[in-house]
Protein backbone atom coordinates (compact mmCIF):
# COMPACT_ATOMS: atom_id res chain seq x y z
CA UNK A 1 0.00 0.00 0.00
CA UNK A 2 1.31 2.91 -1.02
CA UNK A 3 0.53 5.19 2.65
CA UNK A 4 -0.84 4.94 6.27
CA UNK A 5 -4.57 5.98 5.66
CA UNK A 6 -4.43 3.14 2.73
CA UNK A 7 -3.23 0.71 4.92
CA UNK A 8 -6.06 2.13 7.77
CA UNK A 9 -8.87 1.96 4.72
CA UNK A 10 -7.50 -1.98 4.14
CA UNK A 11 -7.65 -2.83 7.81
CA UNK A 12 -11.70 -1.23 7.76
CA UNK A 13 -12.45 -2.87 4.47
CA UNK A 14 -11.35 -6.57 5.82
CA UNK A 15 -12.97 -5.50 9.07
CA UNK A 16 -16.30 -4.73 7.03
CA UNK A 17 -16.29 -7.78 4.82
CA UNK A 18 -16.61 -9.97 7.89
CA UNK A 19 -19.31 -7.95 9.20
CA UNK A 20 -20.98 -8.01 6.12
CA UNK A 21 -20.64 -11.68 6.15
CA UNK A 22 -21.64 -12.08 9.43
CA UNK A 23 -24.82 -9.58 8.71
CA UNK A 24 -25.84 -11.49 5.59
CA UNK A 25 -25.72 -15.00 7.00
CA UNK A 26 -28.69 -14.08 9.72
CA UNK A 27 -30.44 -13.93 6.22
CA UNK A 28 -28.67 -16.48 3.77
CA UNK A 29 -28.08 -20.07 4.44
CA UNK A 30 -24.48 -20.85 2.91
CA UNK A 31 -23.25 -19.63 -0.04
CA UNK A 32 -19.76 -18.09 1.40
CA UNK A 33 -18.09 -18.65 -1.45
CA UNK A 34 -20.90 -16.62 -3.59
CA UNK A 35 -21.39 -13.75 -1.00
CA UNK A 36 -17.25 -13.50 -0.97
CA UNK A 37 -17.17 -13.29 -4.96
CA UNK A 38 -20.41 -10.88 -5.01
CA UNK A 39 -18.41 -8.47 -2.55
CA UNK A 40 -15.25 -8.92 -4.23
CA UNK A 41 -16.76 -7.66 -7.76
CA UNK A 42 -18.91 -4.66 -5.68
CA UNK A 43 -15.31 -3.17 -4.19
CA UNK A 44 -13.52 -3.68 -8.06
CA UNK A 45 -16.49 -1.77 -8.78
CA UNK A 46 -17.55 -4.87 -11.46
CA UNK A 47 -21.27 -6.14 -11.97
CA UNK A 48 -22.28 -10.18 -11.66
CA UNK A 49 -24.15 -12.88 -13.45
CA UNK A 50 -25.65 -15.39 -11.06
CA UNK A 51 -26.70 -18.18 -12.44
CA UNK A 52 -28.89 -20.95 -10.99
CA UNK A 53 -32.23 -22.83 -10.36
CA UNK A 54 -35.44 -21.14 -9.06
CA UNK A 55 -35.44 -21.25 -5.47
CA UNK A 56 -32.09 -20.65 -4.93
CA UNK A 57 -32.27 -17.02 -2.71
CA UNK A 58 -30.69 -15.35 -5.17
CA UNK A 59 -33.23 -12.42 -5.03
CA UNK A 60 -33.24 -12.61 -1.74
CA UNK A 61 -29.67 -12.12 -1.78
CA UNK A 62 -29.14 -9.35 -3.38
CA UNK A 63 -31.68 -6.98 -1.43
CA UNK A 64 -29.89 -8.42 1.66
CA UNK A 65 -26.37 -7.03 0.24
CA UNK A 66 -28.39 -4.38 -0.72
CA UNK A 67 -29.74 -3.56 2.83
CA UNK A 68 -26.17 -4.59 4.53
CA UNK A 69 -24.81 -1.77 2.37
CA UNK A 70 -27.15 0.66 3.39
CA UNK A 71 -27.61 1.38 -0.82
CA UNK A 72 -30.61 2.32 -2.56
CA UNK A 73 -32.31 -1.48 -4.68
CA UNK A 74 -34.30 -1.81 -7.44
CA UNK A 75 -35.61 -4.95 -9.08
CA UNK A 76 -36.47 -5.17 -12.70
CA UNK A 77 -38.77 -8.27 -14.28
CA UNK A 78 -37.12 -8.66 -17.56
CA UNK A 79 -40.26 -10.31 -19.60
CA UNK A 80 -40.44 -10.57 -23.38
CA UNK A 81 -42.85 -7.01 -23.54
CA UNK A 82 -40.29 -5.27 -21.82
CA UNK A 83 -39.40 -1.91 -23.50
CA UNK A 84 -35.59 -0.14 -23.08
CA UNK A 85 -37.47 2.79 -22.06
CA UNK A 86 -38.87 0.63 -19.05
CA UNK A 87 -35.26 0.30 -17.72
CA UNK A 88 -33.41 3.39 -18.56
CA UNK A 89 -36.63 5.72 -18.79
CA UNK A 90 -38.47 8.25 -21.15
CA UNK A 91 -38.83 11.99 -21.87
CA UNK A 92 -42.56 13.27 -22.01
CA UNK A 93 -43.79 16.77 -22.68
CA UNK A 94 -44.43 18.92 -19.70
CA UNK A 95 -47.02 21.92 -20.02
CA UNK A 96 -46.12 25.38 -17.64
CA UNK A 97 -49.56 26.65 -16.74
CA UNK A 98 -48.88 29.75 -16.29
CA UNK A 99 -46.56 30.39 -19.88
CA UNK A 100 -48.44 27.93 -21.95
CA UNK A 101 -45.00 26.66 -23.19
CA UNK A 102 -43.98 23.17 -23.40
CA UNK A 103 -40.80 21.11 -22.70
CA UNK A 104 -38.89 17.74 -23.07
CA UNK A 105 -38.20 16.53 -19.13
CA UNK A 106 -36.69 13.33 -18.45
CA UNK A 107 -38.41 10.85 -16.40
CA UNK A 108 -35.35 8.34 -14.70
CA UNK A 109 -36.40 4.79 -15.14
CA UNK A 110 -35.29 1.94 -12.41
CA UNK A 111 -31.80 1.90 -13.05
CA UNK A 112 -31.23 4.88 -11.44
CA UNK A 113 -30.25 3.19 -8.57
CA UNK A 114 -27.12 1.90 -6.83
CA UNK A 115 -27.58 -1.64 -7.09
CA UNK A 116 -29.83 -3.18 -9.60
CA UNK A 117 -31.24 -6.61 -9.58
CA UNK A 118 -32.03 -7.71 -13.43
CA UNK A 119 -34.01 -11.00 -12.57
CA UNK A 120 -34.34 -13.58 -15.58
CA UNK A 121 -32.46 -11.05 -17.86
CA UNK A 122 -32.31 -13.50 -20.73
CA UNK A 123 -36.67 -13.61 -21.10
CA UNK A 124 -36.37 -10.23 -23.09
CA UNK A 125 -35.33 -9.57 -26.45
CA UNK A 126 -31.71 -8.17 -27.04
CA UNK A 127 -32.58 -4.73 -28.03
CA UNK A 128 -33.95 -4.57 -24.06
CA UNK A 129 -30.81 -6.28 -23.03
CA UNK A 130 -28.81 -3.80 -24.67
CA UNK A 131 -30.38 -1.24 -23.06
CA UNK A 132 -27.93 -1.97 -20.26
CA UNK A 133 -24.61 -1.95 -22.12
CA UNK A 134 -24.04 1.92 -21.75
CA UNK A 135 -25.28 2.03 -18.16
CA UNK A 136 -22.80 -1.35 -17.61
CA UNK A 137 -20.01 0.18 -18.82
CA UNK A 138 -20.19 4.45 -19.40
CA UNK A 139 -22.55 4.58 -15.81
CA UNK A 140 -24.46 6.68 -17.50
CA UNK A 141 -28.08 6.78 -19.47
CA UNK A 142 -28.50 9.30 -23.11
CA UNK A 143 -31.87 10.01 -23.79
CA UNK A 144 -32.77 12.80 -25.88
CA UNK A 145 -29.13 13.58 -27.05
CA UNK A 146 -28.29 14.01 -23.40
CA UNK A 147 -26.11 11.98 -21.02
CA UNK A 148 -28.01 11.34 -17.48
CA UNK A 149 -25.14 10.40 -14.33
CA UNK A 150 -26.03 7.39 -13.23
CA UNK A 151 -25.76 7.11 -9.56
CA UNK A 152 -22.28 6.17 -7.45
CA UNK A 153 -22.01 3.64 -6.91
CA UNK A 154 -23.59 1.08 -9.94
CA UNK A 155 -23.70 -2.47 -9.20
CA UNK A 156 -25.72 -4.76 -11.95
CA UNK A 157 -26.76 -8.28 -10.82
CA UNK A 158 -28.57 -10.17 -13.65
CA UNK A 159 -30.34 -13.37 -12.77
CA UNK A 160 -30.78 -15.98 -15.31
CA UNK A 161 -32.19 -19.48 -15.21
CA UNK A 162 -29.81 -22.14 -16.53
CA UNK A 163 -31.96 -25.01 -17.45
CA UNK A 164 -34.73 -23.64 -18.90
CA UNK A 165 -34.00 -22.34 -22.80
CA UNK A 166 -37.72 -22.39 -24.42
CA UNK A 167 -38.95 -18.67 -24.40
CA UNK A 168 -35.30 -17.32 -23.67
CA UNK A 169 -33.12 -14.67 -25.35
CA UNK A 170 -29.27 -16.02 -25.11
CA UNK A 171 -27.19 -13.10 -23.88
CA UNK A 172 -24.89 -11.66 -26.83
CA UNK A 173 -21.43 -12.25 -25.82
CA UNK A 174 -20.53 -8.53 -26.10
CA UNK A 175 -22.55 -8.20 -23.22
CA UNK A 176 -21.62 -11.23 -21.02
CA UNK A 177 -18.28 -9.78 -21.64
CA UNK A 178 -19.27 -6.75 -19.32
CA UNK A 179 -20.48 -9.04 -16.68
CA UNK A 180 -16.85 -9.05 -14.34
CA UNK A 181 -18.31 -12.25 -12.86
CA UNK A 182 -20.57 -14.97 -13.45
CA UNK A 183 -21.28 -16.67 -10.16
CA UNK A 184 -22.99 -20.23 -9.84
CA UNK A 185 -25.02 -20.64 -7.26
CA UNK A 186 -25.28 -24.44 -6.38
CA UNK A 187 -27.95 -26.22 -4.32
CA UNK A 188 -27.69 -26.14 -0.30
CA UNK A 189 -26.72 -29.28 1.19
CA UNK A 190 -29.61 -31.27 3.41
CA UNK A 191 -28.09 -29.21 6.88
CA UNK A 192 -28.43 -26.01 4.90
CA UNK A 193 -31.04 -26.97 3.54
CA UNK A 194 -32.62 -28.08 7.10
CA UNK A 195 -31.71 -24.54 8.61
CA UNK A 196 -33.16 -22.84 5.21
CA UNK A 197 -36.58 -24.99 6.40
CA UNK A 198 -36.54 -24.11 9.79
CA UNK A 199 -35.61 -20.25 9.11
CA UNK A 200 -38.51 -19.62 6.85
CA UNK A 201 -41.72 -21.97 7.94
CA UNK A 202 -41.10 -19.49 11.82
CA UNK A 203 -42.67 -16.79 13.13
CA UNK A 204 -39.29 -15.16 12.29
CA UNK A 205 -38.18 -11.38 11.00
CA UNK A 206 -34.99 -11.01 10.60
CA UNK A 207 -33.79 -7.61 9.73
CA UNK A 208 -30.20 -6.38 8.45
CA UNK A 209 -28.44 -3.18 9.30
CA UNK A 210 -26.81 -1.46 7.53
CA UNK A 211 -23.22 -1.21 7.90
CA UNK A 212 -21.26 0.83 4.88
CA UNK A 213 -22.68 3.89 3.12
CA UNK A 214 -21.93 4.29 -0.76
CA UNK A 215 -19.73 7.36 -0.03
CA UNK A 216 -17.20 4.52 2.11
CA UNK A 217 -17.62 2.21 -0.92
CA UNK A 218 -16.48 4.16 -3.16
CA UNK A 219 -13.50 5.32 -1.24
CA UNK A 220 -12.71 1.72 -0.58
CA UNK A 221 -13.03 0.86 -4.19
CA UNK A 222 -10.31 3.25 -4.74
CA UNK A 223 -8.37 1.58 -2.03
CA UNK A 224 -8.41 -1.76 -4.01
CA UNK A 225 -6.89 -0.58 -7.31
CA UNK A 226 -3.58 0.85 -4.91
CA UNK A 227 -2.81 -2.61 -3.99
CA UNK A 228 0.24 -3.73 -5.14
CA UNK A 229 0.79 -6.95 -7.85
CA UNK A 230 3.81 -7.80 -8.89
CA UNK A 231 4.63 -8.79 -12.57
CA UNK A 232 4.67 -12.36 -11.93
CA UNK A 233 1.37 -12.04 -10.47
CA UNK A 234 0.13 -9.89 -13.39
CA UNK A 235 2.16 -12.15 -16.32
CA UNK A 236 0.47 -14.88 -14.60
CA UNK A 237 -3.37 -14.07 -15.22
CA UNK A 238 -2.67 -12.60 -18.40
CA UNK A 239 -0.64 -16.19 -19.23
CA UNK A 240 -3.85 -17.82 -18.58
CA UNK A 241 -6.27 -15.71 -20.66
CA UNK A 242 -3.74 -16.27 -23.65
CA UNK A 243 -3.72 -20.02 -23.23
CA UNK A 244 -8.11 -19.77 -23.57
CA UNK A 245 -6.75 -18.38 -27.45
CA UNK A 246 -6.34 -20.25 -30.45
CA UNK A 247 -3.39 -19.67 -32.18
CA UNK A 248 -1.61 -18.82 -28.88
CA UNK A 249 -0.05 -20.74 -25.76
CA UNK A 250 -3.17 -23.34 -25.60
CA UNK A 251 -2.11 -26.53 -24.70
CA UNK A 252 -2.18 -29.04 -27.24
CA UNK A 253 -4.40 -31.46 -25.29
CA UNK A 254 -6.95 -28.45 -24.84
CA UNK A 255 -7.26 -27.02 -28.26
CA UNK A 256 -9.46 -29.60 -30.00
CA UNK A 257 -12.12 -27.87 -26.79
CA UNK A 258 -11.91 -24.33 -27.74
CA UNK A 259 -13.69 -22.70 -30.02
CA UNK A 260 -12.43 -19.25 -29.03
CA UNK A 261 -11.36 -17.41 -25.96
CA UNK A 262 -11.63 -14.46 -23.86
CA UNK A 263 -10.21 -11.43 -24.36
CA UNK A 264 -8.05 -8.41 -22.59
CA UNK A 265 -10.93 -7.67 -20.63
CA UNK A 266 -10.28 -10.53 -18.43
CA UNK A 267 -6.72 -9.93 -17.71
CA UNK A 268 -8.08 -6.50 -16.15
CA UNK A 269 -10.71 -8.31 -14.07
CA UNK A 270 -8.80 -11.22 -13.16
CA UNK A 271 -6.18 -8.76 -11.73
CA UNK A 272 -8.47 -6.78 -9.77
CA UNK A 273 -10.47 -9.33 -8.45
CA UNK A 274 -6.83 -10.77 -7.00
CA UNK A 275 -6.66 -7.10 -5.40
CA UNK A 276 -10.05 -6.69 -3.68
CA UNK A 277 -9.41 -10.25 -2.60
CA UNK A 278 -6.26 -10.10 -1.39
CA UNK A 279 -7.47 -6.94 0.85
CA UNK A 280 -11.21 -8.33 2.03
CA UNK A 281 -9.11 -11.15 3.66
CA UNK A 282 -6.63 -8.71 5.42
CA UNK A 283 -3.76 -8.94 2.62
CA UNK A 284 -2.39 -5.39 1.62
CA UNK A 285 -1.34 -7.82 -1.76
CA UNK A 286 -2.42 -9.97 -4.57
CA UNK A 287 -0.86 -13.22 -5.01
CA UNK A 288 -1.19 -16.12 -7.63
CA UNK A 289 -3.30 -17.87 -5.28
CA UNK A 290 -5.94 -14.83 -5.22
CA UNK A 291 -5.79 -14.94 -9.39
CA UNK A 292 -7.10 -18.71 -8.97
CA UNK A 293 -9.74 -17.72 -6.90
CA UNK A 294 -11.54 -15.58 -8.97
CA UNK A 295 -10.55 -17.69 -12.65
CA UNK A 296 -13.82 -19.39 -12.66
CA UNK A 297 -16.05 -16.79 -12.23
CA UNK A 298 -14.12 -14.11 -14.45
CA UNK A 299 -13.62 -16.51 -17.14
CA UNK A 300 -16.81 -19.04 -17.40
CA UNK A 301 -18.84 -16.95 -19.23
CA UNK A 302 -15.61 -15.62 -21.86
CA UNK A 303 -15.06 -19.02 -22.79
CA UNK A 304 -16.76 -20.88 -26.10
CA UNK A 305 -16.55 -24.54 -25.81
CA UNK A 306 -16.42 -26.37 -29.29
CA UNK A 307 -18.92 -28.75 -30.69
CA UNK A 308 -16.40 -31.83 -29.42
CA UNK A 309 -16.07 -30.47 -25.84
CA UNK A 310 -20.24 -30.55 -25.81
CA UNK A 311 -20.16 -34.15 -27.38
CA UNK A 312 -17.66 -35.17 -24.38
CA UNK A 313 -19.53 -33.26 -21.48
CA UNK A 314 -16.56 -30.70 -21.37
CA UNK A 315 -17.65 -27.29 -19.69
CA UNK A 316 -16.45 -24.01 -19.23
CA UNK A 317 -15.06 -24.98 -16.06
CA UNK A 318 -13.38 -27.95 -16.78
CA UNK A 319 -11.52 -26.04 -19.45
CA UNK A 320 -10.13 -23.45 -16.98
CA UNK A 321 -9.34 -26.14 -13.73
CA UNK A 322 -7.36 -28.07 -16.50
CA UNK A 323 -5.33 -24.64 -17.28
CA UNK A 324 -4.62 -23.68 -13.61
CA UNK A 325 -3.28 -26.91 -13.39
CA UNK A 326 -1.04 -26.75 -16.33
CA UNK A 327 0.44 -23.18 -15.44
CA UNK A 328 2.96 -23.60 -12.62
CA UNK A 329 2.96 -21.18 -9.50
CA UNK A 330 6.34 -19.05 -10.30
CA UNK A 331 8.61 -18.84 -7.14
CA UNK A 332 8.24 -14.96 -8.06
CA UNK A 333 5.10 -14.71 -6.06
CA UNK A 334 6.82 -15.54 -3.04
CA UNK A 335 9.85 -13.60 -3.44
CA UNK A 336 7.52 -10.42 -3.71
CA UNK A 337 5.84 -11.22 -0.24
CA UNK A 338 9.00 -11.42 1.27
CA UNK A 339 10.16 -8.18 -0.19
CA UNK A 340 6.56 -6.60 0.11
CA UNK A 341 7.05 -7.26 4.21
CA UNK A 342 10.54 -6.07 4.16
CA UNK A 343 9.96 -2.74 2.78
CA UNK A 344 7.10 -2.69 5.11
CA UNK A 345 8.89 -3.45 8.22
CA UNK A 346 11.99 -0.91 7.11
Amino acid sequence: MTSENDAAAAARLAEAYELLQREIGRVIVGQEEVVEQLLIALFAGGHCLLEGVPGLAKTLMVRSLASALHLEFNRIQFTPDLMPSDITGTEIIQENRSTGERAYRFVPGPIFSNVILADEINRTPPKTQAALLESMQEKQVTAGGSKHALPKPFFVLATQNPIEQEGTYPLPEAQLDRFMFNVRIDYPSELEELEIVKRTTADVNTEISPLLTGEEIIQLSQVVRRVPVADPVAQYAIRLVRMTRRGNDIPSKMEPYIQWGAGPRASQFLVLGAKARAILQGREFATTDDVKAVALPVLRHRIRTSFNADAEGITTDHVVQQLLETIPTTVEDQQFVDAFRSSDAG
